[in-house]
């Protein structure tokens, strides 16, 4: 066999890289593309003797404890996604929509904090709120791209708020605390959901007849909502699984745990609870699960070839030397290759082949992988609304309205994006907002 190595880790890197775009562009997933591409490499690089090593890898990453808080998440999330806990929580929120110009789309996104708060998974997010508020906003007759941008921008604030499930994988591949990251993200989360907020309010201000104020008729019909019965569960499962956290009673596994014990819980007084219920939630988490774990045994055994080809070095030399050894440089430079690569690939996929890459470098320059945590996952919640591939346009497509396109969508997003851009920017310049708790 060819013996790769002759060709210098310069050479290698372009041949990995153009080789898995010519993979990705046949139409084969990511997790197979970089399985693929880490054994070809690992075999004509060091020969067979290799294999036992990146075995050895992969076994480490799936078999760590703190994985297993990344189902019990998504889990939470597809009980959520077939119980009616979140519209009620939608309809008892309309207090906030009482005599507000605006007030639906302040609704809208104090539900989605909440919903975020109970499950850190964006795609279940941003259906139900397509499903229970972008009909009310446009029937309303609030502004369409009002409407759509707060629909969508608030369903993806599950990748901000703990608990998080990209903030999870983060801490797995940077080696991290969870815990701290979650204090850390807490803040930077919050200045955006109320960024958005303060901009709906400027625009309903500026713009009235953006968001008219709902009829007598349509707050007398408010009046008969039980708010503690819509209240209480949603309420009592954020205090379970995020102050058991915080407050160091459970680790994020059992918290997350708890998390499924009390949706189950709420869902069974609710008399919701049946078993083609949990065979559907058991089905998505499956599938979800599965999609997580292929891409992350394909990206990290290729991270781990690339690494004993003497990649992750490398590239370290090429970012200081652009940036001319400025730390501010460095971290611009990882940012602009974040928003690329979160452009075309998934966010699993950005983190688990660019951080064991990335957080090394952040370390040597004395920065916190804390706070660098935070400033990826701003980064990833830009990737989720940005064209071409943002999954959040996808999902809010899936169940908007036939005549709502996706140019629509990701029109109506712009003004979203400049806010996680301008928020993302905040962190990055005051480290302090991330590390408020240390």
């Amino acid at each position: 066999m060819f013996d790769l190595s002759a060709i210098g880790i310069g050479y290698g890197s372009l041949l990995m890289l153009g080789s898995m775009i010519l993979l990705l562009l046949t139409g084969m997933q990511l997790a197979f593309v970089t399985a693929l591409v880490a054994l070809v490499f690992a075999i004509g690089w060091f020969g067979v003797g290799a294999l036992p090593l990146i075995t050895s890898r992969l076994y480490s990453f799936v078999g760590d404890y703190v994985f297993l808080a990344v189902p019990m998440f998504v889990l939470m999330a597809a009980l959520l996604d077939r119980s009616g806990i979140a519209r009620d929580l939608f309809d008892a929120m309309k207090v906030f929509g009482r005599k507000l110009r605006g007030g639906v789309a302040i609704q809208t996104l104090l539900v989605a904090v909440v919903l975020a708060s109970m499950s850190g998974v964006i795609g279940g997010e941003t259906v139900l709120l397509g499903i229970l508020a972008l009909p009310q906003m446009l029937r309303l007759g609030y502004n369409r791209k009002l409407a759509i941008g707060t629909t969508c921008a608030g369903g993806a604030l599950g990748t901000m708020l703990p608990p998080s499930i990209v903030l999870i994988i983060y801490g797995l591949t940077a080696s991290v605390s969870i815990g701290d990251l979650f204090k850390a993200a807490f803040l930077p989360a919050f200045i955006l959901a109320f960024a958005y907020m303060a901009y709906v309010l400027i625009l309903c201000r500026i713009h009235p007849e953006y968001a008219p104020l709902p009829t007598a008729e349509e707050l007398a019909a408010d009046e008969d909502i039980n708010y503690f019965k819509a209240l209480l569960f949603p309420l009592l499962t954020v205090m379970m699984v995020l102050g058991s956290i915080y407050t160091g009673v459970a680790s994020v596994t059992e918290a997350s745990a708890l998390g499924v014990v009390g949706i189950l819980i709420s869902a069974a007084i609710r008399g919701e609870l049946n078993f083609a219920m949990l065979k559907d939630s058991a089905k998505a988490t499956m599938s979800t699960c599965g999609m997580i774990i292929w891409i992350g045994i394909g990206a990290t055994a290729l991270v781990g070839v690339y690494n004993l080809m003497g990649g992750i070095d490398f590239v370290e030399e090429i970012i200081l030397s652009l940036s001319g050894g400025s730390v501010m440089g460095t971290i611009m430079i990882m940012m602009v290759i974040l928003l690329v690569l979160g452009m075309f690939l998934d966010w699993v996929g950005v983190a688990l082949l660019t951080m064991p890459i990335f957080v090394p470098i952040i370390t040597g320059l004395g920065l916190d992988p804390i706070w660098f945590g935070v400033v990826f996952c701003l980064n990833m919640q830009v990737s989720f609304l940005s064209p071409p591939f943002g999954p959040a346009a996808f999902y809010l497509k899936s169940v908007a309205p036939k005549d709502i396109s996706l140019g629509e969508i990701f029109s109506s997003l712009l003004p979203f994006i400049g806010m996680q851009i301008a928020v993302l920017a905040l962190v990055i310049f005051f480290p302090e907002l991330a590390l408020w708790w240390k």
